[in-house]
């Protein structure tokens, strides 16, 4: 008989979330699910870790019969600190989310989600984040719950790419409404952000963050086109950010004036 599957389930909504009990139940499918997730919401919170001061890990009763702990951490400090100090070793596979709201395109750069995933495929763990387009917490999980049954099985038993890490986002449909899953890559995209100056109750201004965001990107095989046409987008992700064609334009075009 096959020893039991360690699965490592975390997040950036914070363990309370429903997306992430959603994902532990899949989880538990698969093997012996261990949450370590942040104790508040760290959306945004991109690869951040804690250096300035101390964490604290807590036990929590929320999953029953499921070892969990809340992290006064990061997303990041989350995985570090389960593989170090919780599960004294690596999982078999890393689980994040399921995050509410997307992570498609650009938005894989400042996501929790999506660093807590990339910090474990970084020491070598097997790892995937889920996002739901859907960002109420009142969602239906259902349509989430089987993509993420279908992709965790996948991973399981077919392994990852070089890279150990999926971008996996989900449209806001029921199975029914859902036309699959499809492996596409990011959409070049970006964030028009605005910054709406307003005055507190000392007379002192502040700053509120706006924006919307832009995808010219046309392309057919994109996480976004994906998602407009009601599929699944699974990216696979890579964290050596080196523009490798750069490296030929730098060598070719530039000029020093002394060997360094």
């Amino acid at each position: 008989m096959s020893e039991e599957k360690v699965i490592l389930v975390t997040n950036d909504d914070s363990y309370t979330s429903p997306g992430i009990k959603a994902l532990v139940e899949v989880a538990s499918e698969f093997g012996r699910p261990v949450v370590v997730a942040p104790d508040k919401p760290q959306s945004g919170m991109g690869h951040a870790i804690t250096l300035n001061h101390p964490l604290r890990l807590t036990p929590v009763t929320l999953f029953k019969d499921i070892e969990a702990y809340k992290c006064s951490g990061t997303p990041v400090d989350c995985v570090k600190l389960a593989v170090d100090k919780v599960l004294n070793g690596q999982p078999d596979l890393c689980v994040s989310g399921i995050n509410h709201g997307s992570n498609a395109s650009i938005n894989v750069i400042y996501s929790g989600t999506m660093s807590a995933a990339m910090e474990a495929a970084l020491e070598g763990i097997n790892s995937v984040g889920f996002s739901s387009l859907n960002y109420s917490y009142k969602a239906d999980m259902s349509t989430c719950q089987e993509v993420a049954r279908q992709i965790i099985r996948n991973v399981l038993e077919n392994g990852m790419p070089n890279s150990k890490l999926l971008n996996v986002n989900i449209p806001n449909v029921t199975l029914d409404q859902l036309q699959g899953i499809k492996i596409c890559r990011q959409a070049i995209g970006t964030w028009k952000e605005e910054f709406v100056k307003r005055v507190d109750p000392f007379k002192k201004n502040y700053y509120w963050m706006t924006g919307n965001f832009v995808c010219d990107d046309k392309g057919t095989d994109t996480d976004i086109w994906a998602l407009n046409h009601n599929y699944v987008s699974v990216v696979p992700v890579q964290y050596d950010l080196t523009e490798y064609s750069g490296l030929s334009f730098l060598n070719e075009k530039w000029e020093f004036n002394a060997k360094t």
